[in-house]
């Protein structure tokens, strides 16, 4: 479909001069003689881009720029100028014209500069919408849970997101939480600003103060260009900073002065670089051991925790397993191809009765392996990955009495739990829910032998 062009210029022989070359270039032109039926004509039908001149008689180029985008913020328009009107134009541009030429008119430049301000448009639609599916894809609807816990997480989560404060997100690896994250951006204000994720893990410090910071052309060696770093990329926006825990205590104090002072320098330079972003951090590490220890600040600590959220583990909340699986299970079909109906009884009795140490993430490969090397339409044991091969469901639970004491009923979680894992105490404290102090206590309590 022919982009409309609507020309606004009062001199018969430039208008339809400039009428036929644009109608050569494949646009399909509207060309009035002034700025009033040029008001009208825009009103009735928008054109995709307004060309007129800024000297005509009646409503002038400006006044009708004020009009026109009046009616459309998001109208392009372009300005024809003589020489000596071009201070008129650049205030005509403070006023919101895409740009202007001056005559006489080089029409070449203008059937570029049409076609400039129509792919700018579109990539300005193109950013709207992305920003509306990335709400709808993280919005705090699309979090699945039904637990209890889950239904606190989310209620905190909407009640959080509308603020500015910092958030400290909790839970094991792979329980999501990138996700509540981007369920904060999304659903507060800043959710058309930038959403900046960054895993602090396993970096070298002068790496992650690059990737922080950024750094200034000739600050080191192979520095060929100046470089914006993550704080900056997130200005008006968030910044997820995911395994905070693992941040070496130097480039802690640089966090601590932005979170401060809403400013830094980036690395190897002296300009002073002010930015407003949200920060929202995320560990499975105990925070307040490392800070006992001195491995984290303390001032960093309560900075960063204004409010706290846990992301329960997923053998807390078994009862989600069914509707993980299911939804795993449509979004996996689609993404490879795949028509799967679901699984049997027995395969879902395994899911939900498996540990899950890898947590949400883990279930979610094991569905699109599943998926993805499925024959039938109906998943069955044949279809479980190999890692579930010397799973015995019998080991998994145990029928419990009513009038059983609550010691009895503890002991033998903890002895299942161990032969779960082989004898690997710390995963057993880890999927317990407590520390590895408390499990040998309770180990001597009990007198639980392997």
């Amino acid at each position: 479909m022919k982009a409309a062009v609507l020309l606004a210029e009062d001199d018969a022989i430039i208008r339809e001069g400039m009428a036929t070359a644009l109608r050569q270039d494949e646009f399909d032109v509207r060309a009035v003689p002034n700025g009033t039926e040029a008001l009208r004509s825009f009103l009735d039908s928008p054109p995709d881009v307004v060309v007129a001149d800024i000297k005509m008689p009646g409503m002038n180029g400006i006044e009708l720029l004020e009009r026109i985008r009046a009616a459309d913020p998001e109208a392009i328009f372009i300005l024809m100028t003589a020489y000596g009107s071009i201070n008129s134009a650049v205030e005509a541009m403070r006023k919101g014209a895409y740009d202007y030429l001056t005559k006489p008119m080089d029409l070449d430049r203008l059937t570029l500069l049409i076609r400039k301000a129509l792919n700018t448009r579109d990539l300005r639609r193109e950013n709207v919408e992305l920003h509306r599916q990335l709400g709808e894809r993280f919005a705090l609807r699309n979090i699945i849970g039904t637990t209890p816990s889950m239904l606190r997480l989310l209620t905190a989560v909407e009640q959080v997101a509308a603020t500015e404060a910092s958030v400290l997100i909790r839970g094991e690896s792979g329980t999501g939480k990138e996700l509540i994250a981007q369920a904060l951006h999304h659903s507060g204000s800043r959710a058309k600003g930038a959403f900046v994720a960054f895993n602090c893990a396993a970096l070298p410090e002068n790496l992650m103060e690059d990737e922080l910071f950024g750094h200034e052309r000739g600050s080191f060696t192979g520095a060929d260009r100046r470089r914006i770093g993550r704080f900056e990329s997130a200005d008006r926006g968030t910044l997820f900073l995911d395994e905070i825990g693992d941040v070496t205590l130097p480039v802690q104090a640089k966090l601590l002065r932005v979170l401060e002072e809403r400013s830094f320098q980036r690395v190897g330079g002296g300009e002073t670089v002010r930015v407003d972003v949200r920060l929202i951090a995320a560990t499975n590490k105990d925070l307040e051991r490392l800070v006992k220890d001195g491995a984290f600040r303390e001032d960093l600590y309560y900075r960063i925790k204004v409010v706290t959220v846990q992301v329960p583990a997923l053998r807390e909340r078994p009862e989600d397993i069914p509707l993980l699986v299911t939804h795993f299970l449509h979004e996996c079909g689609q993404r490879h191809g795949k028509k799967v109906g679901g699984v049997t009884r027995t395969v879902m009795r395994i899911l939900t009765t498996y540990p899950w140490p890898g947590n949400v993430r883990e279930l979610r490969n094991c569905v699109e392996e599943m998926v993805v090397l499925a024959t039938d339409e109906m998943l069955t044991e044949k279809d479980l990955p190999s890692a579930f091969s010397n799973f015995d469901l019998s080991r998994q639970t145990f029928s419990v009495q009513a009038g059983t004491p609550l010691s009895e009923i503890e002991r033998r979680v903890i002895l299942h739990t161990l032969q779960l894992v082989s004898g690997n105490k710390r995963k057993a404290a880890e999927m317990l829910g407590i520390g590895i102090a408390t499990l040998y206590r309770k180990i001597q309590e009990y007198r639980i032998h392997q």
